[in-house]
């Protein structure tokens, strides 16, 4: 039996959540990308690279310079690399058990990797791409983010309904809060004042602040919310809602939900881009992303990728988006399109590196802030 056919959580789940958990995708048609759709439309993003990975492929988390993807494979126990140059794995990584969350340091030098199957966290030494470290904490960690500065870890532990504050200097839990019922995805504020849990089965979104690791609110959102990504400026908060098809804003000044946006089909994995203009929405069922304009919050675009699209990220200067597809093993590298009035140039186009032209930013493509880059990681957890 396949081992991802394996994996179910503590409580009865519906079908539809069923598949998401199983990594069984669904055989809904693809939902193809149409550039000029919307108000605003800002251009047609596309799939310039797929990439193999491991049997899997769950979560996504880049490096802060963008030059290196680590992206976990569920039932290989291990962490696939890639160098984003060339779009090509170039080392793997064994891990824990049933990998799913991952997370770089700000600084680069350690990858986080929540193992939803042993109830550990696999700490990553990049400069030699090895294992250092196995921090014990609670049972089926699922989500993992890291502060800005870099001294804290926290991870969601789904399956006993609270997040380990992992101290990173000695690599310890100094901390566990009790959050909402089914935690996944999680998401640091870029102050790091806040951190931002998804409760799949209680349908809201846990407000931790960090000075006292203490649940300050509790903020309804729609049915299932699975993934979350807090914007580069931290005044929005966006939720993944995968049994609702859509995506909750949270205006975090008020923790309200301020909009809600129908996007795909079992929408689970979201990420910002480093300029907060855009969100992209990882669809599982419908093999699909749903780009989101955040200036009036609706769908301008919708890309199609491989099967089961999970994990998302975004590279650091806002030119790429990786995608690992679960049920393909696989990760699919989108070119981000950028616009100036009324022209509009591809990205894959404006770089050097590899096949596809994947690499470096070109000049037209404006970089962004590490705080955002953090952000859209913590969504493809």
């Amino acid at each position: 039996m396949n081992r991802l056919s394996g994996f179910r959580g503590h409580r009865t789940v519906g079908k539809r959540a069923a598949r998401l958990m199983f990594g069984v995708a669904t055989a809904s048609a693809l939902v193809l990308g149409t550039a000029g759709t919307g108000a605003g439309a800002a251009a047609a993003d596309t799939v310039i690279d797929t990439i193999p990975v491991g049997d899997g492929p769950l979560g996504v988390a880049l490096t802060p310079d963008g030059s290196r993807a680590y992206v976990t494979n569920a039932a290989a126990d291990s962490v696939s690399v890639i160098n984003t140059v060339t779009n090509t794995v170039v080392d793997t990584v064994p891990v824990g058990d049933f990998p799913r969350g991952v997370a770089v340091t700000p600084g680069g030098s350690h990858v986080y990797v929540a193992n939803y199957g042993d109830d550990t966290v696999s700490v990553i030494e990049t400069a030699g791409n090895t294992m250092v470290e196995t921090v014990d904490i609670g049972n089926g960690p699922a989500g993992v983010v890291v502060s800005p500065g870099g001294s804290h870890v926290y991870v969601a532990n789904h399956l006993d309904d609270s997040v380990s504050v992992i101290e990173t200097a000695g690599n310890t839990v100094v901390d566990t809060v009790d959050v909402g019922d089914s935690p996944f995805g999680v998401a640091v504020s870029p102050n790091g004042a806040s951190v931002y849990v998804a409760n799949h089965f209680d349908a809201s979104v846990s407000v931790i602040e960090t000075a006292g690791n203490t649940v300050v609110d509790t903020v309804s959102t729609g049915n299932g919310p699975y993934g979350v990504a807090v914007s580069p400026d931290g005044a929005s908060l966006y939720v993944a809602n995968f049994s609702a098809d859509s995506v909750s804003v949270i205006e975090t000044a008020g923790n309200t939900v301020v909009e809600t946006v129908a996007v795909g089909d079992g929408p689970v994995g979201v990420g910002v881009n480093p300029l907060g203009s855009h969100v992209y929405a990882t669809n599982s069922s419908g093999d699909s992303v749903s780009v989101i304009e955040t200036a009036d919050n609706t769908v301008v675009e919708t890309v199609p990728t491989e099967d089961n699209p999970f994990g998302v990220a975004v590279s650091p200067d806002g030119s790429r988006v990786y995608v690992a597809n679960l049920a393909d093993d696989s990760v699919s590298v989108i070119a981000v399109e950028k616009c100036f009035g009324s022209l509009c140039i591809d990205s894959g186009l404006l770089v050097g590196g590899g096949s596809t032209g994947s690499g470096g930013a070109g000049s037209l493509v404006v970089g962004g802030s590490f705080a955002g880059a953090g952000s859209a990681g913590s969504a493809g957890s």
